[in-house]
């Protein structure tokens, strides 16, 4: 939070920023800021960048404050991004869970799962505490009562407000812990039916692979991994397919594989926040540096939607590839 709040205060003139909510720990209320630059205009495509929303997973938060310190940085001389910002929205939420992150927990301040809270249910059985649970706080994966947690309110305030009555836009959202490969996830985690938007997806996937052929990502549904209930973006993204403008809203996981930086220093494992960040200094610059090119992509492909988004025979042809890839299911 002080980094960030360094960059809103060092670069004023050019982010827009608001306090969304705030929580409290104790005496002290921690506001959760959104960022913003590039148009106002309601119209262009937007990008959003979200992160810390598990408080142990601080990698995520420092990834996105690390990209935005570069784009303000080139904004001042580099004329190409510009003229990109000028067609386009970028909007950062990087650290959703402020109290968790002090505290160095997965939940809130109320021992919620803030990825467990979204009132949506799983349509088939879950993997037992993991896929969410009422139980009690006290026990992880805690989805918590019937109302949203103040966290999970601003971060659904802000996709609604900023992202849903556009044509089109896309949200990352960035996690640790997960195996030794970096995934970039979509939705469902509450189905394994495949999504509305499922050609659009694979013609982001296809667009990145042509781009960089040698890419080390693994780009799935989330539903190949395991499922859940309450998964936020799985909630906002039902949201947009029910607006009555029909936008292209595109939710993403980015999915740092923690394991990979255990098996490089296995004394790591004993250590909470090991498990989740790497903790060698050249490791952490190492991670702070890869994912740039996956971030700037995003920008990229938003701002040129209407050049590759799929339409007419085109998407129906995909669908077909993409369910072949993804969910095993042949042509007919």
């Amino acid at each position: 939070m002080d980094t960030f709040e360094r960059l809103i205060e060092s670069h004023s003139s050019l982010l827009q920023t608001r306090v969304v909510r705030t929580v409290q720990c104790g005496d002290v209320r921690y506001p959760i800021y959104a960022a913003s630059l590039g148009s106002s205009d309601p119209q262009v495509p937007a990008v959003g960048f979200f992160g810390g929303v598990h408080g142990l997973e601080r990698i995520g938060t420092q990834v996105l404050l690390a990209f935005l310190q570069t784009l303000l940085e080139r904004v001042r001389w580099d004329a190409v991004l510009q003229e990109q910002l000028s067609a386009i929205r970028l909007v950062f939420m990087p650290l959703i869970n402020p109290i968790g992150m002090l505290r160095g927990t997965r939940s809130n301040a109320s021992g919620v799962d803030l990825m467990r809270n979204a009132p949506v249910d799983c349509d088939q059985a879950v993997p037992f505490l993991l896929g969410g649970q009422r139980f009690s706080a006290h026990l992880p994966w805690y989805r918590g009562s019937a109302v949203m947690e103040a966290e999970s309110q601003a971060l659904c305030e802000l996709v609604e407000q900023e992202f849903l009555g556009r044509p089109f836009s896309i949200a990352l959202d960035c996690h640790s812990g997960f195996g030794l490969r970096d995934r970039i996830w979509f939705p469902y985690a509450h189905s394994r039916k495949p999504v509305p938007h499922l050609a659009e997806l694979f013609a982001l996937h296809m667009l990145f692979k042509r781009a960089y052929p040698n890419h080390d990502y693994v780009f799935e549904p989330q539903s190949r991994q395991y499922l859940t209930h309450g998964d936020l973006w799985d909630h906002l993204y039902l949201s947009a397919t029910r607006c009555d403008n029909h936008p292209v809203f595109l939710p993403l996981t980015l999915e740092l594989g923690s394991w990979r930086w255990i098996k490089k220093r296995p004394m790591q494992l004993f250590s909470k926040a090991g498990i989740f960040n790497p903790i060698a200094s050249h490791r952490l610059q190492r991670v702070l540096r890869r994912h740039l090119v996956w971030l700037e992509f995003l920008t990229l492909a938003a701002r040129g939607w209407q050049q590759w988004l799929p339409a007419g025979a085109a998407r129906l042809d995909l669908q077909e590839q993409a369910l072949a890839h993804w969910y095993g299911v042949e042509k007919t």
